[in-house]
């Protein structure tokens, strides 16, 4: 995997493990010689996978667009920053920049970008991985919803394993690098 999307939130949240988590995955992402694909502001946890990323060396393009240049601060220090005028040109842009895409915890907007690129893929758009970094549980009822919709007959048992789920950052990360192995066969 050389590029990896990770959507997160413009905001620290009120836990200080969420900042950790934003470096430890940002500087894995780093290590491995993977390009960070996000959404270019300079605030909260995407501002911190950001300046992790670039602290080990990393290879980080933002894409934001211009009416929230202002709101979220785009970050200045990137390798490359894409403007764009629409949600849907960041979300598709990404998209293309990208080999995989991960979510770490966040709000509306990142469950947004995650969902559109999960339907992305269950409407045959792309067949790159998917995942969830749940640390600590933050995701857990988001991916209660999704078994709860296998179960309604919402979603195929297929369907519901687009979704990798991983701990920690090592282990989400392989089995993205697993899922991308094996769809490029």
């Amino acid at each position: 995997m050389k590029s990896l999307a990770i959507f997160c939130g413009a905001s620290m949240g009120n836990n200080p493990a969420h900042r950790q988590l934003a470096v430890d995955t940002a500087e894995l992402v780093a290590e491995r010689g993977m390009t960070l694909v996000y959404g270019g502001g300079n605030v909260g946890l995407m501002g911190v996978i950001a300046d992790a990323a670039m602290a080990k060396g990393g290879k980080v393009i933002g894409v934001i667009p211009h009416f929230l240049h202002r709101k979220e601060v785009a970050h200045q220090g990137l390798t490359q920053i894409h403007y764009v005028e629409t949600m849907h040109e960041r979300k598709a842009l990404m998209a293309d920049l990208s080999d995989g895409f991960l979510a770490l915890p966040g709000g509306f907007g990142t469950l947004d970008e995650f969902c559109e690129i999960l339907t992305w893929s269950q409407l045959g758009l792309h067949n790159k991985p998917i995942g969830i970094l749940n640390a600590y549980g933050y995701f857990n009822s988001l991916l209660a919803f999704f078994d709860q919709s296998v179960t309604h007959g919402f979603l195929t048992a297929r369907l519901r394993g687009l979704v990798l789920e991983g701990s920690t950052p090592e282990e989400i990360i392989d089995l993205l690098a697993q899922r991308e192995s094996l769809v490029s066969e």
